[in-house]
C-alpha cells in the first residue's frame, strides 16, 4: 500500500473513535503502529510474523474466513488483501459477523476501472497488476487473483449484509496521465446519465460514486462500508 494511501486512511479515521480494531491481513503491522496506543488491535496474517503492538494475532488463511474466536470489533481494515482471496464473499460475510452493530469495514485494493487498465485489458485480456499466472500459481507468493472495481465491491458488500459503500478520496484518486480524464469521459457520461434516471436515494448514490474520479481514474480504491 502506497505511503500516501496509508496517510489518507489514517486521516480519514482520525475523527472517529474505535476501541477494538481487526487488521486482516496485518502484513508488516503498519496499521497498528499508526493507530497508536489506547486502541486494542488484533491482527491476522498467513505469511507474515506477528509485529509489535497487537493484542491478539492469528496465523490464518483468509480464504477460510475468520477464526471462530475473532469477533467484537468496531473497525475492520482489510488493506491490500481482498485481491489475493479466492472466496471474497465468504470473507466479507465473516467480517460482517465479527463487527459490532454499526461497525465499519475498510477495504483497500487495486482498481482495474481506470482508462489505461481497461485499454490494457482490451488488447491483452489481462489487467495491470493481475498478470497471467501460468506455472506461477504458488500459495504464499501474494498472487493477485481477484480484480476489483467500485461496482463489483458494491455488489459483494451488499450481499454480505453491509450498507452501500462509499469511496474514500486519496492522492492516488488523481489521473496519472493527462489523457486519462479524456478517455474516462464516456464512462463518466454513462454514469451521469444513469444518475439522472435513478429512482431511489441508494441508486443515485451508487451512480454518483461509480462516476467519481476515485472510481473512474484512480489506480487504487479505498472503500468504507457500515454494518447494516
Amino acid at each position: 500500500m502506497h505511503p500516501t494511501s496509508k496517510d489518507a486512511l489514517i486521516a480519514h479515521l482520525g475523527d472517529r473513535t474505535f476501541e477494538t480494531v481487526l487488521d486482516a491481513p496485518a502484513g508488516g503491522g503498519w496499521l497498528s503502529e499508526k493507530l497508536g496506543g489506547g486502541i486494542a488491535v488484533d491482527g491476522i496474517d498467513l505469511y507474515e510474523e506477528e509485529a509489535p503492538g497487537y493484542r491478539n494475532f492469528w496465523k490464518h488463511d483468509l480464504d477460510e474466513g475468520l477464526p471462530a474466536d475473532c469477533a467484537g470489533y468496531d473497525l475492520i481494515c482489510c488493506c491490500e488483501g481482498i485481491e489475493h482471496v479466492g472466496s471474497p464473499l465468504l470473507l466479507l460475510r465473516h467480517f460482517h459477523r465479527a463487527l459490532n452493530d454499526g461497525g465499519r469495514l475498510i477495504v483497500t485494493t487495486p482498481n482495474v476501472w481506470f482508462p489505461q487498465a481497461r485499454m490494457q485489458f482490451a488488447f491483452r485480456g489481462f489487467f495491470p497488476s493481475f498478470p497471467p499466472l501460468a506455472d506461477k500459481v504458488k500459495p504464499g507468493t501474494h498472487m493477485h487473483i481477484t480484480p476489483w472495481t467500485y461496482p463489483q465491491l458494491y455488489v459483494f458488500l451488499k450481499l454480505a449484509g453491509f450498507r452501500a459503500p462509499r469511496l474514500i478520496p486519496e492522492p492516488l484518486s488523481k489521473a496519472k496521465h493527462f489523457f486519462e480524464p479524456l478517455l474516462g469521459l464516456p464512462a463518466k457520461w454513462y454514469c451521469g446519465g444513469k444518475l439522472k434516471k435513478a429512482k431511489t436515494d441508494e441508486e443515485r448514490e451508487f451512480w454518483k460514486q461509480a462516476g467519481s474520479k476515485q472510481s473512474l481514474l484512480s489506480r487504487h480504491l479505498m472503500i468504507e462500508a457500515v454494518k447494516a
